[in-house]
This record gives structure tokens, sequence and C-alpha cells, in this order.
């Protein structure tokens, strides 16, 4: 329905461990960003998605355990059993590339970008050699918008730009900083893509 085209900008689609981080506005973003992935690193790539979303009935749990092999993370802080960023350690130490969303849940707002969370710095600091890839989702929110059942039949876009690494000795917020600046850097109207 969609008709995705993905944009390697910078970065080349080869079976490197990476985790991409990209901008949230539908409930389809990981699914879309998934399916663009070549099959070989599409087999490899696990999304990191909300438990109380993907546990909220049996067949919700099953596509995201069983079709997409999903880290699947508690929001609630008070409830987890697990940390969040062990969980997702732990799935790169099996070998596995990760899909991320920094803003840490849907932006439905009119900025471009949500604040993001700090779960991006601890995977980079803890995981330095990994290649963090911004990417960004164009029209899927367009395509889906909230509540709605039937999609539109847009093209939409994901861009994959050149992987970051956390600096020596980059703080927290200025590390969050330039991961924001180079997500947004990659929105088609900035870049004259349609």
């Amino acid at each position: 329905m969609t008709a995705p085209r993905a944009i390697w900008q910078g970065i080349e689609p080869v079976p490197h461990q990476r985790v991409y981080f990209a901008n949230h506005s539908s409930n389809g973003d990981f699914v879309l960003l998934w399916t663009v992935l070549p099959a070989p690193l599409r087999r490899k790539t696990r999304p990191v998605a909300a438990l109380d979303y993907w546990l909220k009935s049996p067949m919700r749990a099953f596509i995201g355990r069983e079709v997409f092999n999903a880290v699947l993370i508690d929001r609630r802080p008070e409830a987890r059993a697990e940390d969040p960023v062990t969980q997702m350690v732990t799935a790169l130490d099996q070998g596995a590339s990760l899909i991320i969303f920094p803003e840490g849940q849907r932006n439905s707002s009119d900025a471009q970008l949500l604040p993001f969370k700090s779960g991006l710095f601890h995977l980079a600091k803890t995981r330095p050699e990994v290649d963090l890839v911004p990417v960004w989702i164009a029209n899927l929110n367009k395509v889906m918008p909230k509540g709605e059942v039937i999609p539109l039949p847009l093209i939409c876009t994901v861009t994959f730009g050149a992987p970051l690494h956390l600096a020596a000795d980059e703080a927290k917020d200025a590390f969050l900083a330039r991961a924001s600046q180079a997500l947004l850097a990659l929105q088609p109207h900035l870049q004259g893509d349609a």
C-alpha cells in the first residue's frame, strides 16, 4: 500500500551490526523500516518495541514475538522486571541489529522530533563499536494516521544516513543533540527529495 522506497545516503546496506534509530510517528514505523532492509539484514534485525502495546492481545503478542522477534520493553519503570538497556545490549551481544525510536513514544505533536530518551546514549557508551544509523521515515503518519484502520495509498521514503559513534568524553546531552540533528537532516524537504 505504501510503495516504500529506501534511500541509502552516506551508508550502504551491508551486513554490519547496527542500531537503526528513527523518528516515530506511526505504529507502522518499525514494520516499514524492517521491510525495506535487504533480506540478509532483515533476518538479523530486531525492533525494540513497547511491551504494553505488543502484549495487548494474543495476535499482537504472536506477531511481536514470533514474526518480528521484537525486544519488548516495559515503558513503566515501576513495573519493569528487566532494565531496557540491558535487554538491548543482550540482543546486540547475540548478534542482532536493532531498530529503536529514541523519542520513546509516537510523536503526534507539531514538533519535528520529541526530545530523545537516554537509551541511545547508553547503547553507544556500552557498545561503542556498533554503528548508530539515523533513519528518517517520511509520510507513514499520513498513510496510517492515528486511530485510522484503512491506510491511504501514498509513497513513503525511508532514508538511511551516515553512522554515528559516541566521541571520547562526549556528554549525554551533546551526543543526543548531535543524534537528533543527524536525524532531522535526513528529512526529504531538507534534501530536495519527495
